[in-house]
């Protein structure tokens, strides 16, 4: 595990957005993994800025998104996946045919996480994931539990994690209760990691990340296993490290 602190969160957004652009001129047709939320918003913003100035091609890109609500429709502002549209999509040349965002008003949920294994699986695994973290540890959706769960999986979010979120929403009776997620076991398939975190919201998370025991009670300790992992934290997030 390499941990990078740098100042604050633009410095962490460019320096992320350079890593994954990497990853794109190494090798053209990566499979990358994606989040959202407020973190990874500047990110895509320096990916766009270096797509747009002839630095990176998303030609041959596939992408695959950690995660979408269930039950909200994709023209939903608040979906994942008008989300991805408007902050990173809509603005690079990646073809929609290599978009890969879960479906959260499927009428199969089974069927759905299987068959979202199984599109990874046979795209031949992420190159690269790029992954937020929560503030009770979450990485995609999963929360914290007795368990690690392994593949793409409903989940029931907590509190926490509904209060979070609620700045995106009117109000906090608004954000949804679940979401599809890909499950501890899809994200540590990954042969390359990258989780940013920002602010010191976020410290605790980073600290019980990097320095905590392997717990399902925090879901991002896992990372301590993976044998390529990269954690960009800005000051404020790092400094109980």
């Amino acid at each position: 595990m390499r941990i990078m602190i740098v100042n604050d969160y633009e410095e962490m957004s460019k320096k992320a957005a350079h890593i994954i652009a990497s990853q794109i001129v190494l090798k053209p047709n990566s499979i990358l993994g994606f989040a959202t939320g407020s973190t990874p918003i500047n990110t895509y913003k320096e990916l766009i800025n270096l797509y747009k100035n002839g630095v990176i091609d998303f030609s041959e890109v596939t992408s695959f998104n950690l995660d979408e609500y269930f039950e909200l429709s994709k023209d939903n502002p608040q979906s994942y996946d008008y989300f991805m549209k408007a902050n990173l999509f809509n603005h690079i040349n990646i073809d929609d045919d290599r978009i890969n965002i879960p479906n959260g008003m499927t009428d199969n949920i089974e069927r759905e996480c299987a068959e979202y294994e199984k599109k990874m699986k046979e795209a031949g695994g992420i190159d690269l994931q790029l992954l937020g973290i929560g503030r009770n540890g979450h990485i995609g959706f999963n929360e914290p539990a007795d368990h690690f769960q392994s593949d793409t999986h409903l989940v029931q979010l907590d509190d926490d994690t509904i209060e979070a979120n609620s700045r995106f929403f009117d109000s906090v009776d608004e954000v949804p209760t679940k979401a599809i997620s890909m499950g501890i076991g899809s994200i540590m398939r990954a042969k390359k990691i990258l989780l940013f975190a920002s602010g010191t919201g976020k410290a605790e998370a980073i600290y019980d990340t990097v320095k905590g025991p392997i717990t399902p009670r925090v879901p991002a300790s896992i990372l301590q296993l993976h044998p390529d992992v990269v954690i960009i934290a800005d000051k404020e997030a790092a400094s109980r490290l």
